[in-house]
């Protein structure tokens, strides 16, 4: 069984018990709606690429950690799309939930996600119940305060946002908690999976900005423009696009370079290769081009993206207190 098919089929495991008798209808109907038919599922797959990679001793745990960062995702997109945020019409190319039910069943559905996820996870934990604890953790602080991704969401209700703590919370935390968590649900150390998850985690959220600017709605399922439109923090926006552009191709060439030794570094190369081609392709009817900037612009995307280095440390654990967004477009292309 492919990593698809398992977490279909952890997810489907995972709301059965919402469509009970005496259970209210239209929740249930709203839960299933939030998480079918689901994206990529890039997250859950990346998490059970690295538990496979370091042996995977206990498959069901890792399918219950994968499921419950899918069901984390999915409850934050519902927020997402909520009127109070970005009030989206579309998600995944059908109406948001908030538009195909209502608001109030979108914040019920939303939460009741955010508890499947910690229920998913902590009925999977019966071979090994001492690994537990720390993947508990994990999806703790990949979601929660003070930098989960409701830290992300609630830079938005800022007037100031410190470009790289924004894309780290909103996005970045979540790939972290799938890299991490593989390795921790398969017994491994996880220490040596930060870097990947941390370069994907920005680059995923870079590929989104970019996709914001040069895409339609068709593409891409959601509205467009929202970054512009909402006052956003967006690497398109700060960097201008073709530094944004560039910017993705070396986070991923970092996410690639930072895979572990291990049994299956080439499948996690070739899930992060094919992933880089899905959100910003070289080839194809949706290519984006690949621009040569002069000196002038490559020297101030260079001080731009350093500027980002030192207002916000790499590691995902570093302080992040004291940051400053970056203001330097390095490209003029719109």
């Amino acid at each position: 069984m492919d990593f698809l098919q398992r977490i279909e089929r952890t997810l489907e495991e995972s709301l059965a018990r919402t469509r009970q008798s005496g259970a209210p209808p239209r929740l249930a109907q709203a839960l299933r709606h939030a998480v079918f038919p689901g994206g990529a599922r890039i997250r859950p797959q990346l998490c059970l690429a690295v538990a496979l990679a370091c042996g995977d001793d206990d498959p069901r745990l890792a399918e219950g950690f994968a499921a419950a960062l899918e069901l984390m995702h999915c409850a934050s997109l519902v927020h997402d799309d909520l009127p109070c945020f970005d009030d989206a019409d579309l998600r995944r190319g059908l109406p948001s939930v908030h538009k195909a039910f209502d608001e109030r069943l979108a914040v019920l559905a939303g939460d009741g996600l955010i508890v499947l996820a910690f229920r998913t996870l902590s009925e999977r934990a019966t071979a090994h119940p001492e690994r537990l604890a720390g993947l508990l953790s994990i999806l703790d602080e990949s979601v929660g305060p003070p930098f989960g991704i409701v830290a992300g969401q609630a830079w938005e209700c800022e007037s100031h946002a410190a470009l790289a703590e924004y894309q780290r919370a909103k996005t970045g935390s979540l790939f972290a908690a799938a890299t991490v968590g593989g390795a921790a649900a398969a017994g491994a150390d996880p220490a040596a999976w930060h870097g990947l998850g941390d370069a994907l985690g920005e680059a995923y959220q870079v590929a989104d900005d970019i996709r914001d600017v040069i895409c339609d709605s068709a593409i891409t399922g959601k509205p467009m423009g929202q970054d512009l439109a909402l006052d956003r923090p967006s690497a398109a926006l700060r960097l201008g696009l073709d530094g944004a552009v560039i910017h993705f191709d070396r986070l991923m060439q970092q996410a690639i370079d930072s895979i572990p030794d291990c049994a299956g570094k080439a499948r996690l190369r070739g899930l992060v290769l094919h992933e880089a081609q899905r959100l910003v392709p070289t080839a194809g009817p949706n290519k984006v081009d690949r621009v040569a900037l002069a000196p002038d612009r490559m020297h101030a995307l260079e001080a731009a993206l350093a500027a980002l280095r030192v207002a916000s440390p790499a590691a995902s654990s570093a302080s992040r207190a004291g940051n400053e967004a970056v203001d330097h477009p390095a490209s003029g292309r719109a």
